[in-house]
């Protein structure tokens, strides 16, 4: 059965539902950026780390949760994260006045828990992505929570996509949108929406080349599932992708690129050198796609980049950007 996408009255429907509990951020001209791609590009950043959470992460997690009745939001909900999912969960059910109980890896940043809790989430350490999700399942089985999917699902489609909508309003006329790709939602939802509204852009889709389920998949024609997870960009290191985000990412994405470590950490640092901003891996992957594989591709070309997060301390941030 083929997913169907989110129209844009149901994503302008979400949007005004949400109200202010998200954030319209902001689109800016990256001047730098245009520097160093050369000959007239034009490239706009949506700086959605400035959303609530830190992350475009709040607009799924809000979607799914106000999505749910009043029984199950008296049971709760659980979800599986690296950190900034985990975190916008716990937002969510924040603002629905239910509890959350979430699955994170005990290798996440220590930041990440403690802005999870700060929303009032339970929090529940597991060393294994894979375990992460069989014991979200018996905490869903034991407790009725409701299993808030890191990227899968209609509403989380729904709530995505207003960035694509926001995009569309806020640019007037753009040729290719990058958006990074780490299960797929952010993708999905964006993409549908800006094919609907701008059918004749561009969309690029760039993962990590150690977390690069959706590559893979695009390759073999059906949702792939990868041995191991090896980047830096731990908000992108789904271990597997999935139907629904799959086919919307087929249907939707014109092309898909790789980046990496080395890749991300140049952007990083870049970031902060030209923009003075300290922003997580996953949120450098669209600027290291476009100054890196792309650079050839969309030189003299309007271009709208999807910025993703911001979740990092600086320990963290100033061990991986290449600040030299």
């Amino acid at each position: 059965m083929t997913t169907a996408a989110p129209t844009i009255d149901q994503v302008r429907a979400l949007k005004q539902l949400l109200g202010d509990q998200i954030v319209e951020t902001p689109v800016v001209r990256c001047t730098a950026v245009e520097e160093l791609v050369g000959a007239d590009t034009k490239v706009w950043a949506k700086m959605e780390f400035l959303q609530q959470t830190g992350t475009f992460k709040a607009r799924g997690a809000l979607a799914v949760v106000l999505s749910l009745d009043e029984e199950q939001l008296r049971a709760g909900v659980t979800a599986v994260s690296a950190g900034n999912h985990a975190i916008a969960t716990a937002y969510a059910a924040k603002v629905a006045g239910t509890s959350a109980k979430v699955v994170m890896l005990g290798s996440a940043n220590p930041a990440r828990i403690e802005r999870c809790r700060s929303y009032g989430g339970e929090v529940v350490i597991v060393d294994d992505i894979h375990a992460a999700f069989s014991v979200a399942e018996n905490i869903q089985k034991q407790e009725g929570r409701f299993f808030v999917h890191p990227f899968e699902g209609p509403q989380t489609f729904l709530g995505t996509a207003t960035v694509g909508l926001e995009v569309c309003e806020q640019v007037a006329d753009f040729d290719a949108i990058i958006i990074p790709i780490g299960g797929g939602g952010l993708c999905a939802g964006i993409a549908s929406a800006v094919k609907q509204l701008r059918p004749q852009v561009t969309v690029f889709g760039v993962e990590p080349s150690g977390a690069d389920s959706m590559r893979r998949s695009f390759a073999s024609g059906k949702p792939e599932q990868l041995e191991q997870v090896d980047t830096i960009a731990d908000s992108l290191g789904a271990p597997f992708a999935l139907e629904q985000s799959f086919e919307l990412c087929r249907d939707n994405v014109d092309e898909l690129v790789v980046v990496d470590d080395d890749e991300l950490k140049s952007a990083m640092g870049f970031l902060f050198r030209s923009m003075k901003i300290a922003v997580e891996p996953a949120c450098a992957a669209s600027t290291a796609a476009l100054v890196g594989p792309l650079a050839d591709r969309l030189r003299g070309s309007k271009i709208v980049s999807i910025m993703c997060g911001s979740n990092i301390d600086w320990q963290t941030f100033s061990r991986h950007a290449d600040l030299a």
